[in-house]
């Protein structure tokens, strides 16, 4: 190397000639000469290195084979050694008895391994088939998207023609009653023109005739379109019911199993509720009242809407509760971030008759059957909230999200118009239910 380190201090030395050192070598190969002559090392067998003595000994503490030599040169240290073979048999009863237990791992692991092998292949099987089912579905959509389109644009040109007709009709009248008014009024100019005795001459029949001149205004013809517009709204609807149909029979076949539960035991929460509200005792039922109550300005309170939460905060787990709604003409009912609501909503609601999911846009929700009580499905983990009507044992709608942070139940009972007087009940948990027990079951029917 160029520069190189002295091996005793370290300076580095720059090049220059060197000159062997002949005393050290002599002195090199005096030790050589003196050292122990080497023991025989039995052939195929690893010798020691630094003495090429036979590794007849093990050392307990370093954990190495080692040879006599090396035994006695330790001098006042004090290690543990055994006879090399002896400790070979020692470790070699140690590594068979480990071998057991990992035997029984591998065949267990090898177990499960044909186990997922045989869940992903199922898997892999039930995808392509769920991937053929809904290729075929969309074919048969688009089969009848294709169909109504023709239909649609068909009954389009009918009325494009129709209407067309009509309106060149009254340009044909028009034109008509156009050419006899520009003919009349040239008679009657050139009738002003004329000497005193061709001017009286048939002036009473010209006249008669411009008094009789009556002009007829277009026939009224609507342009707005309107049958094919109803036809599109009509197969707006259609299409917005049968998404939500499909929409609602995929959540029932994910989740028959997972909403056989009981309701749990739930009751309002008066810190939390709009100064309008009026609460039962027992924190079950709620309305709105006619005076605005003097209740302490708490910062989870809400003022401007007539809303409460539930006294029981969700971090984790599923829960479902039923909400009896009766004959109410108005209500909210869901679930949202406590207790800085603004930041997530996730609710049904009544308004106007109408059933609609708290999106943005609202969605109209189908509904076959007016529901009386109202179950909601709430799955921390999974991100899911599940709205059912009871009456009839039917999904209404399910949000999907992530969760973070403390969950309430919401509850409005909306306005009271006079028409919206009663109030919201929370229902009360069946005897039997633990919290989370399952005793009610669910139809999975579209």
């Amino acid at each position: 190397e160029p520069n190189f380190s002295c091996p005793q201090c370290r300076e580095t030395i720059p090049q220059r000639p060197l000159h062997p050192n002949y005393q050290l070598g002599n002195l090199v190969e005096l030790v050589k000469r003196l050292r122990p002559p080497a023991g025989p090392v039995p052939e195929g067998q690893p010798g020691c290195k630094r003495h090429q003595e036979a590794l007849k000994l093990f050392c307990q503490e370093d954990q190495a084979p080692i040879c006599v030599v090396c035994d006695r040169s330790r001098g006042s240290e004090v290690h543990t050694v055994v006879p090399i073979e002896e400790a070979a048999q020692e470790y070699k009863e140690k590594l068979q008895g480990a071998l057991g237990p990992l035997r029984e791992q591998l065949e267990e692991a090898l177990v499960l391994r044909s186990e997922e092998e045989e869940k992903t292949a199922e898997w892999q099987r039930e995808v392509q088939a769920r991937r053929e089912m809904i290729a075929g579905e969309f074919n048969k959509l688009h089969t009848l998207l294709r169909e109504e389109e023709q239909l649609l644009l068909q009954r389009l040109a009918e009325e494009e023609r129709e209407t067309l007709q009509r309106l060149q009709e009254n340009v044909t009248k028009l034109s008509q009653q156009s050419a006899s008014l520009q003919q009349l009024i040239a008679e009657m100019e050139g009738k002003c023109q004329q000497l005193v005795a061709e001017l009286l001459k048939d002036v009473k029949s010209t006249l008669s005739r411009s008094e009789n001149m009556k002009l007829q205004g277009p026939e009224a013809i609507c342009t707005d379109l309107q049958r094919g517009y109803k036809i599109c709204l009509d197969l707006r609807e259609a299409l917005n019911r049968f998404a939500a149909k499909k929409r609602s029979h995929c959540d029932l076949e994910q989740h028959a199993e997972e909403i056989q539960l009981s309701p749990v035991d739930m009751t309002l929460d008066p810190d939390t509720a709009n100064p309008w509200l009026v609460l039962s005792e027992d924190r079950k039922r709620v309305r709105d009242g006619d005076t605005r109550q003097d209740l302490p300005d708490n910062p989870e309170r809400f003022d401007t809407s007539v809303c409460v939460l539930g006294a029981e905060g969700v971090m984790g787990g599923r829960r479902y509760w039923e909400v009896e709604v009766g004959d109410k003409t108005a209500w909210d009912l869901g679930v949202c971030v406590t207790y800085t609501p603004e930041n997530g909503y996730w609710v049904v609601l009544l308004r106007d008759g109408e059933y609609e999911a708290g999106t943005s846009p609202l969605f109209p929700l189908p509904v076959s059957a007016r529901p009386s009580r109202v179950g909601v499905f709430l799955d921390y983990e999974a991100g899911k909230v599940s709205f059912y009507n009871v009456t009839d044992r039917s999904h209404l709608f399910t949000f999907t999200g992530t969760f973070s942070g403390m969950l309430c139940p919401f509850f409005s009972p909306g306005l009271d118009d006079g028409a919206n007087t009663a109030p919201l009940t929370i229902c009360p948990a069946p005897a039997h239910a633990g919290g989370n027990g399952g005793t009610m079951s669910w139809d999975s029917s579209p």
